[in-house]
């Protein structure tokens, strides 16, 4: 069973499911994080993944204040978008992948860790 750790410092703000921000700033975001994943992936040279995958997101924010993981999935949708444009991942449907599943990952620079685990 392979498993790939990727650590994605954050590119631009969180993408949070509470924001009500215009579709053109989302956008924007969403691009950040979808384009830093996907560069990332490239310059490691791992091997792509070409069946089922798990996918568990850790949040780690500068700040030790509360918050929910799960409120950050379109951050996480967007680095996970990258990562099949790429062609790390098939695709990010039910039939390929699993979760992704949001934990907070700790206090320190933000960042998205990204564990990509092999099904059988």
């Amino acid at each position: 069973m392979r498993v790939c750790t990727l650590a994605l410092e954050a590119p631009a703000a969180w993408i949070n499911s509470n924001q009500r921000l215009h579709r053109m700033q989302q956008a924007k975001l969403t691009a950040a994080w979808r384009a830093a994943a996907s560069e990332k992936i490239h310059s490691l040279g791992w091997e792509p993944f070409t069946g089922r995958v798990h996918i568990f997101a850790h949040v780690w924010k500068p700040r030790g204040g509360r918050y929910d993981p799960n409120n950050l999935w379109p951050t996480v949708k967007a680095a996970v978008d990258g990562l099949v444009e790429a062609g790390f991942l098939v695709d990010d449907d039910h039939a390929h992948v699993e979760g992704p599943d949001m934990r907070h990952g700790g206090k320190g620079p933000a960042a998205l860790v990204l564990t990509v685990t092999e099904l059988s």
